[in-house]
This record gives C-alpha cells, sequence and structure tokens, in this order.
C-alpha cells in the first residue's frame, strides 16, 4: 500500500539554520523534534532486538530481515530530514542570496545518501 505525500506546512520546515560561532557547525531547530526522537527510539530498540537476535543464535534470514526493516525506518527518517531541510533551510537560502552554497550542499548529502 503507498503512503500519500503531502505538501510541507510552515510548521514542517527547518528554522533557524544559523552558522553558530563554535566549532560545532551549523545548527538547526527541528520542527517536528518530538516525533524525530521518538522514531529514532524506536529503531534503537529494533537494533537491540537484531542484536538479541544474533545473541540467541537466531536464523540468519530473520536477522536479515530485521536488518532490512532498521535500514527502511533510518531511511523514512533521513527523508524526513531531507525534506525539512529542503523546504526550510534551502529555501529560505534561495530567497536571501540565490542558495548556490546551500542547493551544493544538498546535492552533496543526495549523492552520498545515494551510495
Amino acid at each position: 500500500m503507498a503512503t500519500q505525500r503531502r505538501k510541507p506546512t510552515a510548521a514542517d520546515t527547518c528554522t533557524e539554520c544559523v552558522v553558530v560561532a563554535d566549532d560545532t557547525g551549523k545548527r538547526v531547530r527541528q520542527p517536528q523534534k518530538k516525533a524525530l526522537i521518538n522514531r529514532l527510539r524506536r529503531i534503537e530498540g529494533q537494533i537491540g532486538g537484531v542484536l538479541s537476535m544474533v545473541e540467541n543464535d537466531r536464523y540468519c534470514v530473520d536477522i536479515l530481515m530485521q536488518i532490512s526493516a532498521v535500514k527502511s525506518a533510518l531511511d523514512g527518517v533521513a527523508i524526513q530530514l531531507l525534506s525539512t531541510h529542503a523546504s526550510g533551510c534551502v529555501r529560505k537560502a534561495v530567497k536571501e542570496d540565490g542558495g548556490e552554497e546551500a542547493i551544493d550542499e544538498l546535492l552533496d548529502v543526495v549523492r552520498r545518501m545515494l551510495r
């Protein structure tokens, strides 16, 4: 069953993409932080389950299927973050100064994700 995609709203976009003065780099306030944390905690639990399966000598195919589920869940988080970033930080940069640097950064991230 296919999931429907909805157009991001203002509440779904990154805000406050800024370079901070220290060495930590850029920071952003995630609009859906609580939901992202909940998803990542579920993924953390899935990884613990995979570890348990290995420790309990479960069947290889069963472990591989769980690993596939974890990868899919992480991809979902990555797509959510990518969408939020493109709709917020990148859009803002394009409006302010043409966004060449932000677009280059976004494309570099996409290239890395596709490897």
